[in-house]
């Protein structure tokens, strides 16, 4: 029997390799003989750099950079195997969690660091690079980034013009002339899994800046700005980008790699997919194992079980998907290629405990296990 294993991380708790751990654990319990696989999976947010890594026997790179309210931080970034390649997480640099709750205002959080980041990678020879864009605590429509990388944005008498979302009105003029020439030679891939636009009323302010602090009233605020600064990049860049689908992704940082770094949308789940194989060693396995901490009606946008399961099915390779919770609403899974979804955890419990590593490994083993003894009994294996 082989098993393909790619499941995405179960955030608060295991990392993706961690959880393709587990489920080899539970499968070997039952069949120690069986060819496992195991892809770690991510969709472009939290574990994408690590999953990239450790596929393509690359390495971890520490660097100190700005955090989105302006201090300095230690974050990472990756470089895959080839050495060519640098895989950014802007979440590490830019991204709400290091942002205290009391703290959070996408009117002055900046992704000065995610340019950094960048920056950083360039000094590292990659000219290719894959960014994440989830998980931001910012609304700055990628104006920070650009800022770190040598563009200017100045206001009507021509001052730069500071950090945050609440300065995007101010820009009067966009200057990219100072941007780090190696841009020109670099490829940006972006790893993306929403439509929003930029601006409006599914826009990236008022779909998002919400959960990273702003009051209604900000929110009007960094719509507006959002908005000059789109109609500035159109007349001093000669780039539309309000209504790009994804535009509106993590801030407007979507709409900003695609204007200062000549950057391409493309979806999360895809990019590691091709990058670690995941089609080939699917192609000919028995059996798909995916997962994620939640499955729900949400899965099916984009989500690693979802994108998975979509390959799976180019091969007839049934798949079964795990998580710690799976909605009411999730029956739609089904429809998009998954054959079982079953939830690892069995009696009630609190989600402070059910976090735990320990007992998390404990629930995905043991469930695993049912699983394949299920399958064993059924076939008489």
């Amino acid at each position: 029997m082989k098993v393909v294993i790619a499941s995405d991380s179960f955030k608060g708790c295991l990392e993706a390799i961690e959880v393709a751990e587990c489920i080899e654990k539970g499968i070997r319990n039952v069949f120690k003989g069986a060819e496992i696989i195991k892809k770690p999976m991510a969709d472009g947010g939290e574990g994408t750099v690590k999953s990239l890594i450790h596929a393509t026997r690359g390495s971890l790179e520490i660097v100190e950079v700005t955090d989105p309210l302006g201090q300095k931080i230690e974050s990472y970034y990756g470089i895959l195997g080839n050495r060519k390649t640098a895989v950014i997480e802007m979440a590490s640099a830019s991204g709400l969690p290091l942002v205290p709750f009391k703290k959070r205002n996408p009117m002055i959080t900046t992704t000065y660091g995610t340019g950094e980041l960048i920056k950083a990678a360039l000094d590292k020879g990659c000219r290719e690079f894959i960014l994440g864009i989830g998980g931001s605590a910012t609304n700055d429509g990628g104006v920070g980034m650009a800022q770190a990388l040598g563009g200017s944005f100045l206001d009507v008498k021509g001052i730069e013009v500071g950090y945050g979302g609440g300065e995007l009105s101010k820009i009067n003029k966009i200057d990219i002339s100072g941007l780090d020439k190696r841009i020109t030679q670099s490829r940006f891939i972006v790893a993306c899994d929403v439509d929003n636009p930029l601006c409006g009323s599914n826009g990236a302010a008022h779909v998002y800046a919400a959960q990273k602090g702003a009051t209604k009233e900000m929110i009007f605020e960094l719509d507006n700005g959002l908005k000059n600064l789109s109609r500035t990049i159109k007349r001093d860049l000669n780039i539309d980008i309000e209504n790009i689908s994804g535009s509106g992704a993590a801030g407007g940082l979507g709409a900003g790699i695609i204007a200062f770094l000549n950057g391409e949308l493309k979806s999360g789940v895809g990019i590691i997919a091709e990058r670690i194989e995941l089609e080939e060693a699917i192609k000919d396995s028995d059996l798909v194992i995916t997962g994620e901490g939640k499955i729900d009606s949400q899965t099916k946008n984009g989500k690693v079980p979802i994108g998975v399961a979509q390959i799976a099915k180019k091969y007839n390779v049934p798949v079964i998907a795990i998580a710690g919770c799976i909605s009411d609403d999730s029956y739609i899974n089904h429809e998009y290629g998954i054959d079982a979804m079953f939830s690892v955890i069995n009696y009630p419990i609190d989600i402070k405990n059910a976090l735990e590593k320990e007992k998390a490994s404990f629930f995905i083993q043991r469930s695993i296990q049912e699983i394949f003894r299920l399958i064993s009994s059924i076939h008489n294996i």
